[in-house]
């Protein structure tokens, strides 16, 4: 094969706020699969939050990537060459693949995409990874009821947009946290949810109290801080809390819950998870999801940044709020 290998490697451990001098572009040939092994074209790349957290040499829930390693990143790609008896040339699969424009890979963690009648990026979105985490957070551990109030944060995400659809789906009074009024318009007028409350606004609470007027039953949290803070204030006994991320701390803000009060007082059930610790799961609500994506229940908008050179940009430009719903990149 003529055409060459770009990759994007990790080229130094951020300093406080990443950059793109963290990252390295690098070329090389396209790799050849061995025995039981494929060689995948990545056509498209899936940047989130959880990424920045790799970059971190500290312990976390999940393998930090090394110095001169490729990016993780889950992607849709096409088996270009195959000798792996259960995918063939042509096939379009699904897995981590990471941030380069092909990538070896023995099978292990690699799905078909289930249903082609679906646009191949909605398996890195509202049916993918983020959708996933949207079902199992607000299912398994928001357990909301018809009638409650569930807020979401950052509610225009890939995400949080899931989320707040589901709970509307529940029957309940779905509740957005977004910056900036063109976002709480999309959550509102396109996502269908009840209300949105702009925390770059400014007068959070009483915004918050406006959108939530009998309390907060359960508050799916992206953001923490200082949103998290306000929520606490507006919680009903017995609230639910998903901890699903902390994005306000990613890149050196503050995290800090100061209203740790609240969790006592009205008997708040604050849990964190990962998505990855219940693959058992998956495969249910891929379905679940593909069926409302098909059916219009849940909508979802894409931010797409073209060809892998554009990843570092894209990617710290996700963590700072500018993308619009899923941030992808078009690869190939």
């Amino acid at each position: 094969m003529s055409e060459k290998n770009l990759q994007v490697v990790l080229a130094s451990r951020p300093a406080g706020a990443a950059g793109e001098t963290n990252f390295q572009l690098v070329e090389s040939a396209v790799p050849v699969p061995g025995d039981g092994e494929i060689l995948v074209r990545v056509d498209w790349l899936s940047l989130d939050p959880y990424m920045r957290g790799r970059m971190n040499e500290g312990k976390s829930y999940a393998a930090r990537v090394e110095l001169g390693e490729v990016m993780v990143g889950g992607a849709v790609g096409t088996v270009v060459a195959s000798r792996h008896g259960k995918f063939a040339e042509g096939d379009k699969v699904l897995g981590t693949l990471g941030w380069q424009r092909f990538a070896v890979s023995d099978g292990k963690g690699l799905v078909k995409l289930p249903d082609p009648r679906l646009p191949e990026t909605v398996w890195l979105g509202a049916a993918g990874m983020p959708g996933i985490t949207a079902w199992m957070g607000l299912g398994q551990i928001g357990a909301p009821r018809p009638g409650e109030t569930v807020v979401v944060s950052a509610a225009s995400g890939a995400v949080g947009s899931v989320a707040g659809q589901l709970a509307k789906i529940a029957g309940c009074r779905a509740v957005g946290i977004a910056g900036g009024t063109a976002k709480c318009g999309y959550v509102v007028n396109e996502l269908g949810f009840d209300a949105c409350v702009d925390y770059k606004a400014g007068r959070l609470d009483a915004a918050l109290k406006a959108a939530a007027p009998d309390g907060v039953d359960v508050y799916f949290d992206n953001v923490g801080g200082e949103i998290l803070d306000a929520v606490l204030r507006r919680v009903n006994a017995g609230a639910r809390i998903p901890l699903c991320g902390l994005i306000s701390g990613y890149d050196g803000g503050e995290i800090a819950i100061r209203n740790v009060y609240s969790l006592l007082v009205n008997r708040v059930r604050l849990q964190g998870f990962i998505v990855t610790d219940r693959m058992d799961l998956w495969p249910g609500a891929m379905q679940e999801l593909a069926g409302h994506v098909a059916a219009g229940r849940i909508r979802y908008r894409e931010t797409v940044a073209q060809g892998l050179e554009a990843a570092p940009r894209a990617f710290l430009g996700m963590l700072r709020g500018e993308n619009f719903g899923k941030q992808l990149v078009k690869v190939s």
